[in-house]
């Protein structure tokens, strides 16, 4: 049985939560497959018209939130400065790669960028401080 990736790791399917057998065909009702064709229509065609730069922004700002995640985590808990600094890098991958190209995200972007690499100069610094 396949597993899982979700961002807590991997997890295994439970079966017993799955009414149906392997490999047995599910008997759909014909108007309820009209509806979700008509809503994945209707999705593509607003993702469509969403404009490339916004979606791309939207994901760099996921990014940016995954590098503050990791760098303040729960009480107790250390920050994670490794996890950190992937996600730093793949948003300057996106914001420093795209530049303008990201209309009129680019400048918060690099704003948000800039604010989040001292942010995590200032965590690893007094992590590694704590280490001595």
């Amino acid at each position: 049985m396949s597993s899982l990736w979700t961002p807590s790791g991997e997890h295994l399917p439970d079966p017993a939560h799955d009414e149906h057998a392997p490999g047995e065909r599910r008997e759909v009702d014909p108007a309820d497959e009209a509806a979700l064709e008509q809503e994945l229509r209707r999705a593509r065609a607003e993702l469509a018209a969403t404009p490339v730069e916004a979606i791309i922004a939207n994901h760099a700002v996921g990014l940016w939130q995954l590098a503050v995640l990791h760098l303040t985590p729960d009480e107790g808990e250390p920050p994670d400065v490794e996890a950190a600094a992937l996600a730093i890098d793949a948003m300057a991958a996106l914001v420093d790669g795209l530049g303008d190209r990201l209309g009129e995200n680019a400048a918060p972007l690099r704003d948000a960028l800039a604010q989040l690499r001292l942010a995590f100069v200032q965590v690893r610094d007094r992590d590694s401080t704590n280490d001595l």
